[in-house]
């Protein structure tokens, strides 16, 4: 977090207290309330006295990365999902949040002594600040204890594995590069770790890279058409010794690994086989087939020495004894949950599986597994918050509309709509929740049956912004094709007919807002104008100044008079993909294309204005709304999938 001074080219014209930005070279004239004091565009604005604090991480990132959930001895679990590591305990619904990273989190581990995590991340926006590198940390204080590989490693972190033979004093890390190089790092040495040795491990795609439990030195890798087994000799030398399928079928993918007890290594594979190396050995001692209808996600040897065996296509997890005899159990996971990701046994018989569609599961074998975490699985735009309520909705590309509790943290309900989602709105009153699609259809749901109650179609391009007017009697509809529908809403929400369409904007409609009296409609597009439009006319107003008195019920174009400084210097006009005022009208949110939540003092006329600035979303940031009693702000991350809620001080 910290002030960050944001200035960009303006002119201010003080005869008419207008101010010209200049977006991308192109001219915006704004102009700013006639009882307005002149303005001097040098002073630069302080940020605010309130900030934020990460209180909140929904989702989980299992639809893409494996190895990636523990349980620790204080309770809780820890995942990753944008660029924040969770740590969550279930039981008592308490998150805290490791934010070290800079971008997005690619795998986990954690060490012997279960109190130390080392996390490994991809490459950022700033190519300087945000270079894949490991980091490894206290999952009690949160403290920073060694950043790895920053300038060594090409692309991204996608395997981390400490020693655990010796007590955890090495660390191996597998780079995501051309040559997914393998580097092991004597991680204590100082901040930065020690490279004792690296090596290309393979021209495929590697998969999984664990220590063996019991030998020292000795590594095992696994991915695209291969397992293989490593010794770090005595000159800190890796050596490589392919597996030995021999006549056995070499499958595409080897996709996990484990250790039972003797210290045999168990992989799972692309054809649904589990295959045992016995230790010390290259060559294939026993193939099981089958076990999987598709590739074998997970394995792992639980305590009593039992072998659970987790498919990602068929979802089903099966329980063998420790010589992976006949199949003792098995259970199948509820098909909209996604198959099984990775496994990990929690306390007593519990389990907690991750899946294929970002969810965290928990509960065991024999009385089944409800969700503790659910999330969404593609890009992320639409999120409302409720007008009255501590309540939230959001909806995305993958057809899911979820509607969430912002104080026990909970997903009400999730519902399948059949349309990519890009953007949501609740009625004035609550009463109804509306859904704008990349097609062009647009939905209104009732947030308590959750029935779909009327369907529309304007345009064949994506509705990129719904607002209801204060007075609930009209709904506002952006499009990417330029236009902007209104419609008359009656019966309470669930019966609309279009007034007409506001014709004048020469690229897509990002943002719009409705005035306080719900007479008029402003709007920003694609090539950063601002238009001003009657609401039951659908005509532009074409004079700005006859409008520049009028109150605004919201703030969520980002180009308006009151937002300047919300701006940086050189700023693309898409830039910001969202804005938000707080309904108390002293703060101003936005979200960027960098992974940015900003907060600044409303308002932010002056050019130059220091904000708050926070991370924790690894991808643009789609959209920040603040809650009805302002008491948080809820943000959007589009392909991190992530939902955070921070809560405002």
């Amino acid at each position: 977090m910290s002030f960050t001074p944001i200035t960009h080219t303006c002119q201010y014209n003080e005869e008419d207290g207008s101010m010209r930005m200049f977006l991308r070279g192109r001219p915006v004239i704004l102009y700013g309330p006639s009882d307005k004091d002149p303005l001097d565009p040098a002073k630069v604005a302080p940020p605010p006295q309130n900030k934020l604090k990460l209180e909140w991480v929904y989702g989980y990132r299992g639809k893409d990365c494996r190895s990636n959930l523990y349980l620790l001895p204080t309770g809780e679990i820890v995942y990753f999902v944008a660029a924040v590591v969770v740590l969550f305990n279930v039981e008592e619904q308490c998150q805290r949040h490791y934010t070290g990273h800079t971008d997005d989190v690619k795998c986990l581990a954690v060490h012997p002594n279960k109190l130390i995590i080392a996390s490994g991340q991809c490459a950022g926006h700033d190519r300087l600040d945000a270079r894949p590198h490991v980091r490894v940390w206290n999952s009690v204080s949160l403290a920073t204890l060694a950043v790895i590989g920053a300038g060594q490693m090409e692309r991204s972190v996608s395997c981390i594995t400490f020693s655990r033979a010796d007590g955890g004093t090495l660390l191996a890390a597998v780079d995501d590069g051309p040559d997914h190089t393998i580097s092991v790092w004597e991680w204590q040495r100082h901040d930065k770790g020690h490279c004792l040795t690296e090596t290309k491990c393979s021209v495929d795609t590697v998969v999984a890279a664990e220590f063996h439990p019991l030998d020292r030195n000795q590594i095992v890798t696994c991915g695209k058409n291969h397992i293989a087994f490593w010794t770090l000799d005595q000159t800190n030398m890796l050596y490589k010794r392919m597996g030995i399928f021999e006549t056995r079928d070499k499958p595409k993918y080897v996709t996990c690994l484990a250790f039972n007890h003797n210290g045999d290594v168990l992989s799972g594979d692309s054809s649904g086989n589990i295959t045992v190396w016995a230790r010390g050995t290259n060559t294939a001692a026993r193939l099981v087939r089958g076990v999987h209808d598709g590739a074998v996600f997970s394995l792992a040897a639980l305590k009593d020495g039992a072998v659970l065996s987790a498919g990602g296509k068929d979802g089903r997890l099966v329980l063998f004894d420790a010589h992976l005899h006949a199949p003792l159990r098995e259970t199948v996971i509820e098909g909209h949950y996604g198959g099984v990701r990775v496994v990990a046994e929690g306390r007593g018989s519990q389990l907690y599986i991750g899946t294929t569609k970002n969810c965290i599961l928990h509960g065991d074998l024999e009385l089944g597994f409800s969700p503790a975490v659910l999330g969404h699985v593609d890009e992320l735009w639409g999120l409302a918050c409720h007008p009255m309520l501590p309540q939230f909705v959001t909806a995305g590309w993958d057809r899911l509309l979820q509607l969430w509790d912002g104080l026990s943290h909970s997903t009400v309900w999730s519902k399948d709509i059949e349309e990519r989602a890009q953007c949501c709105a609740w009625s004035t009153d609550g009463g109804v929740i509306a859904v704008g699609c990349l097609s062009g259809k647009w939905m209104v749901y009732d947030p308590h049956s959750r029935e779909m109650l009327t369907q529309h179609h304007d345009g064949s391009e994506p509705i990129q912004t719904i607002q209801y007017s204060p007075d609930n009697k009209m709904v506002a509809l952006g499009s990417r094709d330029n236009f902007i529908y209104v419609y008359r809403v009656d019966d309470n929400g669930s019966r609309y007919s279009r007034l007409g369409k506001c014709l004048g904007h020469s690229s897509y409609i990002t943002h719009l807002d409705w005035s306080e009296d719900s007479q008029y409609i402003r709007s920003n597009s694609g090539d950063y104008e601002l238009l001003f439009w009657n609401a039951t006319t659908c005509r532009q107003v074409t004079s700005p100044t006859s409008v520049r008195d009028v109150t605004w019920s919201t703030n969520t174009c980002p180009i308006t008079y009151n937002t300047i400084g919300v701006w940086p210097e050189n700023a693309d006009g898409t830039d910001i993909n969202s804005c938000t005022r707080s309904h108390d009208s002293r703060l101003v949110a936005t979200g960027d294309d960098f992974g940015k939540v900003k907060l600044f003092a409303y308002p932010v006329t002056q050019p130059k204005s220091l904000c708050h600035q926070y991370g924790g979303h690894s991808s643009h940031v789609t959209c920040v709304r603040f809650a009805a009693d302002d008491s948080r702000l809820l943000s959007a991350g589009g392909l991190d999938t992530a939902v955070m809620q921070w809560l405002r001080d």
